[in-house]
């Protein structure tokens, strides 16, 4: 085993005397090392309860055979490091979090290793260190949030809060009823309710093979986590066992389940279901560390081809409890299975050692072949409670038949469509590309409302997403502007900044629906609306957004996939030579390093040292 190098043989006598002083025994020199790669914080809702998630898979890997070790990682809230400099240090947290999983496994030789993540940049900076350690991994995360309770039974989440904040500014609602949000909005632990990035991430990776069904939809409060994490320490002890027999080439390593076809069933997955924007920024830097070319042209094609059939908050009401109530992410690859055959790689590898065809047939819950397991853990519902502990909620049906449509709430047919009946024949995220983003840009397709999908107005520029917040909830936007929100790029930022705030503020200011919003800068998975980002090459690098003036017009066509400014390439050149690239923001500490060697949206944010 690959841990023989840190406790077999005589010269590794006062390595052995360094493990025993932390519990290991005689017995476990001859055993799998298993590094649980925790992200517990206290500050973080998503993480605050993984402190006791990563003591039971702690426990349950010793039960299956395995010697358990427990490390942290760092971990951003970027709700809570919204809308001040602490947003800056969001994405380039996915680095260093990368680092550190990567220097603790390899630093300590770990046969295999079980990844705990929740929230935004987590889950890609622990798929990053997985591609570069390539020792068999699975991901089993903490789960997502309860969605919230108004007392009129309408269910909110953390972007009815930014929403209504932006709000109050305006005088649109009372103190009163921004407190009842408030309160409301984030009930319990786990990652926020709706298709966000950190849900996003943890649904995609049951798409990629590197998570066992139901991670991404079974909510943090339920018992039946349980069950995950005991088949995560359970699969990942055979699967080192497996690996010592047979060797590579066999699916077991995290660089034989991430392929170019795998990316394409994730990123199918969330062109299905409408997922996040920053799943393009963190797959494209997945990818490269796994060794695949990969770019976001390949990324509109499957949009193209794949219908959006699930739509979750913000882009509806629906949250990601309905989701799992409906079948969860195997059923929403099921009904792409049936209704556009040959879409998917069904013949990938996953870390459950099927390939992702045989797991939707077992999970997908539509089908006669579905598993009892499939069945039992669709029929989890929520307590509706405030503050209700993590794990702690017990399954109250047998399976999912015995819940009626009117116990539910909704049509679970509705929230989880046949391809039949799709939102749309296209998938819920787009690149755009034109004069103004000669590398590309992203926006999310799924959340915007239809008279937006092509618009053309005067820009309104803004130096920082501050000023941008601040100039809206002021009047400085009127309706038929489109915004733009520049030097918040990787390096300009750096670290892009999300623009939540921002595109709460328009929907606040009741603009959505007559405003558009471009940057160099990212969105939030809570965004909504006309709001195109990841705008590439990006202004600090010398891209045609930084050579925009007030007043310039700019035009918007989605479905043709198309942002342009109507300037001749001759002026654009013009300005070319006339801008200089303004100093950096930091000049010191990690965001001054960061601001060295991060690279434009467009291969995914990464560090470059060459």
């Amino acid at each position: 085993m690959r841990s023989d190098q840190v406790k077999l043989g005589a010269a590794r006598a006062p390595h052995r005397s360094l493990l025993r002083a932390t519990g290991v025994q005689d017995d476990d020199f001859r055993k799998p090392f298993i590094a649980v790669c925790n992200s517990y914080v206290d500050i973080i809702p998503g993480h605050v309860h993984l402190n006791e998630v990563g003591q039971f898979v702690k426990e349950c890997v010793r039960a299956a055979g395995g010697v358990p070790f427990v490390f942290n990682t760092i971990g951003v809230d970027d709700g809570i490091a919204m809308g001040h400099a602490g947003m800056k240090y969001s994405l380039p947290s996915r680095e260093l979090i990368a680092d550190s999983v990567e220097t603790m496994i390899e630093a300590h030789c770990f046969d295999g290793m079980i990844c705990i993540p929740n929230c935004d940049k987590i889950v890609p900076g622990m798929l990053m260190a997985a591609m570069r350690c390539n020792i068999p991994t699975i991901f089993v995360s903490g789960g997502p949030m309860e969605a919230g309770r108004l007392p009129d039974g309408r269910k909110v989440d953390l972007i009815d809060v930014f929403i209504a904040a932006a709000a109050r500014q305006d005088g649109a609602i009372s103190e009163e009823e921004l407190l009842e949000l408030e309160r409301a909005g984030c009930p319990t632990c786990g990652s926020c309710s709706g298709m966000f990035t950190a849900n996003s991430m943890n649904c995609l990776c049951e798409a990629l093979g590197m998570a066992l069904p139901g991670n991404g939809t079974l909510v943090a409060t339920s018992a039946e986590r349980k069950r995950l994490f005991r088949r995560a320490a359970e699969r990942i002890v055979q699967m080192v066992l497996d690996f010592e027999k047979l060797g590579p080439g066999h699916g077991l390593l995290p660089r034989e389940i991430v392929t170019s076809q795998s990316v394409d069933n994730a990123m199918i997955l969330d062109m299905a279901m409408g997922g996040s924007t920053n799943t393009v920024l963190h797959m494209l830097a997945v990818a490269r560390e796994a060794g695949i070319e990969y770019d976001i042209h390949r990324i509109d094609d499957l949009s193209r081809r794949t219908p959006n059939i699930c739509r979750v908050a913000p882009s509806s009401s629906y949250h990601i409890e309905d989701v799992h109530n409906s079948g969860g992410i195997h059923t929403i690859l099921g009904s792409l299975e049936r209704g556009r055959p040959g879409l998917l790689n069904l013949n990938c590898p996953t870390v459950t050692g099927k390939t992702l065809g045989e797991n939707i047939a077992e999970y997908d819950i539509r089908r006669e072949t579905a598993a009892e397991e499939a069945l039992t853990m669709a029929a989890v519902t929520t307590r509706g409670e405030r503050n209700v502990r993590g794990l702690s909620v017990e399954r109250q049906h047998a399976d999912i038949r015995e819940l009626k449509e009117e116990e539910l709430g909704f049509d679970p047919y509705d929230c989880v469509r046949e391809v039949e009946n799709a939102y749309s024949p296209e998938g819920g995220l787009a690149i755009l590309y034109g004069n103004l983003a000669p590398k590309g840009a992203v926006v999310k397709t799924a959340g915007v409302l239809p008279r937006m999908l092509r618009h053309q107005g005067p820009a309104v520029i803004f130096e920082s997403e501050t000023d941008a917040y601040q100039g809206i909830v002021n009047g400085k936007v009127k309706p038929g502007d489109v915004v733009v929100i520049r030097y918040e790029g990787p390096k300009g930022g750096p670290g892009m900044q999300e623009m939540l705030a921002p595109t709460s503020a328009i929907k606040g200011m009741k603009l959505d629906d007559q405003v558009a919003l471009i940057t160099d800068g990212r969105f939030s998975g809570g965004t909504a609306g006309a709001c195109i980002g990841h705008v590439s090459p990006e202004a600090a690098a010398g891209g045609p957004i930084g050579l925009l003036q007030p007043g310039d017009v700019i035009e918007i066509d989605i479905p043709n996939r198309t942002l342009r400014v109507h300037l001749s390439e001759e002026e654009l050149a013009a300005r070319r030579k006339e801008w200089k690239a303004p100093p950096p923001r930091f000049t010191k500490g990690y965001l001054a390093k960061y601001t060295r060697m991060a690279t434009s949206a467009d291969t995914g944010a990464i560090l470059r040292w060459d």
